[in-house]
């Protein structure tokens, strides 16, 4: 397994819609478990490929305490959303450092390919229906910071290019 880049907000290439997956190869599976070492090394409970320079349609989950919970999802398509909404305090690993709320549907389903290929259906409630969510964003070059209000979002960039420029 590896360790891979986290691509950091503002950087374009988190811009770019992930392409579907179509065939879940020894390829795939490799990039899944370095996208598992590399979101528990961070510590991150989620990780879309997109994050990692790679435009494909993978995220990866687990918002257990143990890390004893991953989920894999590949071409992942919310199906059905529920009426009630739930603010929580989102973070990123492409906008580290900052949490800020946002505001999404409590429960989803959501139908994608498992590590193998084989199709399911699942419904996730609470942490796991927001970080899905979050995640699918990315695939679709989304961040949580396209919520906020245009001076909070400029704010977030600012402080992070000139954290880039120091460590550069």
């Amino acid at each position: 397994m590896a360790l891979l880049e986290i691509l950091e907000f503002p950087d374009p290439r988190l811009r770019t819609r992930a392409a579907p997956v179509d065939t879940v190869t020894e390829i795939t599976r490799k990039l899944i478990e370095d996208m598992f070492e590399t979101m528990y090394n961070a510590p991150g409970i989620g990780l879309a490929a997109t994050q990692v320079n790679v435009h494909q349609r993978i995220l990866v989950m687990d918002v257990s305490e143990e890390n004893d919970r991953p989920l894999v999802f590949i071409n992942p398509d919310i199906t059905a959303r529920s009426e009630t909404l739930e603010d929580y305090d989102e973070g990123c690993l492409s906008v580290p450092g900052f949490f800020e709320p946002v505001t999404r549907p409590q429960e989803v389903t959501v139908a994608a390919l498992d590590r193998n290929g084989d199709a399911f259906n699942q419904t996730l409630s609470g942490l796991e229906a927001i970080c899905l969510q979050h995640e699918i964003d990315h695939l679709n070059g989304k961040l949580f910071v396209d919520y906020l209000s245009p001076l909070k979002r400029q704010r977030i960039r600012k402080k992070l290019e000139k954290d880039q420029r120091c460590r550069d």
